[in-house]
């Protein structure tokens, strides 16, 4: 039996036992191998159930049957076995390194390329149109890493504002960004102008789903294995990183899927040279149980996280938060004349104050007449009202100041006394009967124009509420947008006004959208047509002046611009083609194109590929696909700067005066 017939023999035997095979026909190659190894019983018994397996792995030994795992191992190994039609095409047609080697076998690898890289969208039109999006990896080795992220070159500029579009004719230190292209190439291109000077990067990215897919309709499809999404995302992490100053902190969004392992890959990231730049882990409320999903077992997930590390936690300084709260009902005294001398000071409760208030004796008979919700409301309102009279009785620790503690030690004493420590850096501290008159006034603060009760921002936010974003910001995108209070609360606790925020996974534009309002300088990059446009619109809408969201509550009125613009394309033109093709005649005339071209993988020999032009027809269309887009140059995706020069590519005299006018220092 020769080589080929002997693989397709030994897959059928091993896909006759689900322990070797998954339910979509795969066959668990590493189990085998283990099992083989170790002599398994299973496995054994199976082989020796085929006479034409059996005369090849097995030997008769006086009698005894002996079977050669080592042998079998080896087979079982082999690169063609397992590979199906397209593996095995690829390998007669070549792609292997100067050495002959196949790029796969090489250790001389660093970076992980995912072809989702290459084609994100993966022929997806729209956002109701899901479809599971096919991706691979491909290995490069060092010296193309080098090249593929060598800063770009940048086209069709085109500045915004309320007045509309228009032609670019300046850039300038206070220019906001839109940029399209592949997020980790843009990236790498801010990297060179940018390094150190990003003070807040937020990011939502595809999320890795297992246990959901059904549920992501976000436009990045997210049909990720889980190695390719970590690949996917420590690649963007480390520049990220390098893109923040000193000060800065990343923020991630992330949800249950896929949180353990982003947080190990953020430690790997950020926490260099024994510092420990965790931040925290914040859970945000994203849902109420309700409908269908509420009813069935378990309990109920109602939560998303955000993981934030600081580049340096040192240096990182984070702006104090405060969020509205109910009212207190601990803050039930009234000092009745409050502007005598403290000494003198008289107290009252002020539920009794409020019954009287009323027309009734006292808060019994007021309850009899109120309702007890009602009543409340009217305590909560004279309280907020006279705050600066309103108190209660609070410990005072033995941990407090010396003179405090003595205080506190003479009031016991002394229990119908009140005494008061003057104190140079803050308010007068008052104490009786062993504590302290803690004045309902230092718990209220002005949050978004109002005086209201607060407490201290924790890492559990219930305020930041997901229902009715639909129409923030005139755009949709199901699945994925985020609340302008949630971005908001970001903002304000990491960064400053003018201080940089970069988002390179624009979405529907909404971190984009609440830095311009807050009057920060924003980047924001993303590789859709759908999602550029939407962060387009949006921005366009703010720069009028759209008063949703949290406009209102910055102040927000209007006006500004933003600067869009492309990394300018060389092959990446292919890709799109190839993706968008349905016929495998529209593939040929593409590789037709291809080969009369300098974009080919320097590994790729035409002549091989053509003299094997029946096999390729052979191919599936994913898979002929994907040999395509394998034998683009993943360098040439996009224009290197240092070809900015060449008439080759077509860059314009306008883009490329714009382009060295962007990476200039001192614009």
């Amino acid at each position: 039996m020769d080589t080929l017939h002997l693989y397709h023999e030994l897959e059928q035997l091993l896909r006759m036992n689900s322990r070797y095979c998954m339910d979509d026909g795969t066959l668990l190659k590493n189990r085998i191998v283990e099992d083989a190894l170790s002599l398994n019983p299973l496995l054994v018994k199976l082989l020796l159930g085929n006479d034409k397996i059996k005369a090849v792995f097995f030997q008769d030994v006086e009698g005894v049957v002996v079977f050669d795992k080592v042998k079998f191992q080896r087979f079982v190994s082999d690169t063609q076995f397992l590979g199906g039609s397209y593996t095995m095409f690829k390998n007669k047609i070549g792609l292997t390194d100067e050495n002959g080697r196949f790029i796969s076998e090489s250790r001389e690898v660093v970076l992980s390329w995912p072809y989702k890289d290459c084609v994100l969208e993966g022929g997806q039109t729209k956002e109701e149109a899901k479809r599971k999006e096919v991706f691979w990896n491909e290995t490069l080795a060092p010296d193309e890493v080098n090249r593929l992220t060598e800063p770009k070159v940048f086209s069709h500029f085109k500045r915004y504002d309320k007045d509309g579009e228009h032609e670019v004719e300046h850039l300038t230190n206070a220019d906001n960004f839109i940029i399209k292209g592949n997020n980790l190439l843009a990236l790498h291109s801010l990297k060179k102008k940018y390094a150190g000077k990003v003070k807040l990067i937020y990011i939502d990215p595809p999320y890795y789903f297992v246990a959901k897919k059904s549920e992501d309709t976000f436009n990045y499809n997210s049909n990720f294995k889980l190695s390719t999404w970590c690949t996917f995302m420590k690649n963007r992490l480390e520049v990220a990183r390098d893109l923040l100053s000193d000060d800065g902190a990343l923020f991630v969004q992330i949800s249950d899927d896929g949180v353990a392992e982003l947080h190990l890959l953020l430690k790997e990231v950020f926490n260099k040279n024994g510092e420990n730049n965790f931040i925290n882990k914040i859970t945000i409320k994203t849902k109420s149980p309700s409908g269908f999903a509420s009813v069935n077992p378990g309990v109920f997930e109602t939560a998303e996280y955000i993981l934030a590390f600081a580049k340096h936690k040192k240096q990182w300084t984070f702006k104090q938060q405060f969020i509205k709260t109910e009212y207190d009902d601990n803050y039930a005294f009234y000092i009745t004349n409050f502007d005598d001398n403290y000494k003198k000071w008289n107290y009252e409760r002020i539920d009794a104050i409020v019954a009287e208030q009323e027309g009734y004796k006292n808060k019994k008979e007021a309850l009899k007449n109120i309702k007890n919700a009602v009543f409340t409301q009217l305590v909560a309102d004279f309280a907020l009202a006279n705050r600066d009279r309103v108190f209660r009785l609070t410990a005072i620790n033995d941990d407090a100041a010396e003179d405090a503690v003595k205080l506190r030690e003479l009031s016991k004493v002394n229990k119908d006394e009140i005494f008061c420590l003057e104190r140079s850096n803050n308010t007068p501290l008052y104490v009786t009967k062993g504590q302290e008159i803690a004045f309902y006034s230092k718990k209220v603060r002005n949050i978004d124009g109002e005086d209201v009760p607060s407490i201290q921002l924790s890492n559990i936010w219930i305020d930041t509420p997901y229902e009715g974003i639909a129409k923030e910001g005139g755009v949709k995108l199901k699945g994925g947008k985020k609340p302008e209070k949630l971005i908001r609360r970001i903002i304000d606790l990491a960064s400053n006004p003018n201080d940089i925020v970069l988002d390179f996974f624009a979405g529907s534009g909404t971190t984009a959208a609440v830095a311009y309002k807050m009057k920060r300088r924003f980047i924001t990059c993303d590789q859709l047509d759908g999602q550029i446009e939407k962060s387009i619109k949006r921005l366009t809408c703010v720069s009028e002046g759209e008063q949703g969201g949290v406009s209102k509550a910055v102040g927000w009125q209007g006006g500004g611009s933003f600067v869009y613009c492309e990394l300018a394309k060389a092959n990446d033109k292919f890709a799109d083609e190839i993706e968008q093709a349905e016929t495998s005649e529209q593939l040929k005339d593409i590789w037709g194109r291809m080969k009369a071209t300098d974009y080919l993988n320097y590994k790729v020999d035409i002549k091989e590929v053509d003299a094997n032009a029946e096999s390729f027809d052979g191919l599936s269309l994913e898979d002929q696909k994907r040999f395509l887009i394998e034998c683009l140059d993943k360098n040439l995706l996009y224009v290197a700067l240092s070809d900015i020069d060449s008439n080759e590519y077509g860059v314009t005299e306008e883009d490329r005066r714009l382009t060295r006018e962007f990476y200039r220092k001192d614009r």
